[in-house]
């Protein structure tokens, strides 16, 4: 069965036009990274003497000086609240810290930053306990 030049032209057209999609694609794919989910970086601090005010203010400066890291979108530095007595709350720490993340890349440039290192080897001597609970945000449809 011979093929006509039209029907040639046509297949190689297809052939082409297919190419050039999937080129289109893969550029695209490239071009615009995947989102990436917000994440929360919760931690709690048991002191090693549980009530000193010296040691628990100094902590809070240290947590303070973090601010300075620029992929940290928000810090928040907290104490016990005095709020009901529950069998659901736990209020046994002494100090914690909240901040919020664009991603986890970004939490990741945090922990290895000079200033949070730094942070840790001048206040770790203050610490029995560290809880820390990571939270990838699950966003709004």
């Amino acid at each position: 069965m011979e093929t006509s030049r039209r029907e040639l032209a046509a297949m190689m057209a297809l052939g082409g036009a297919g190419m050039a999609l999937s080129s289109a694609q893969a550029a695209a794919q490239t071009a615009t990274p995947a989102v990436q989910a917000k994440l929360v970086h919760h931690v709690f601090f048991w002191l090693k003497r549980p009530g000193n005010q010296a040691d628990r203010d100094q902590l809070i400066a240290g947590l303070r000086r973090l601010r300075a890291i620029p992929v940290i979108r928000d810090l928040q530095i907290g104490v016990p609240a005095s709020t009901e007595k529950r069998d659901v709350v736990d209020s046994s720490f002494d100090v914690s810290e909240l901040m919020l993340f664009d991603n986890a890349v970004d939490q990741k440039v945090y922990q290895d930053h000079e200033i949070h290192q730094a942070f840790i080897k001048s206040c770790e001597h203050l610490w029995q306990k560290v809880l820390v609970y990571d939270m990838q945000v699950v966003p709004d449809r």
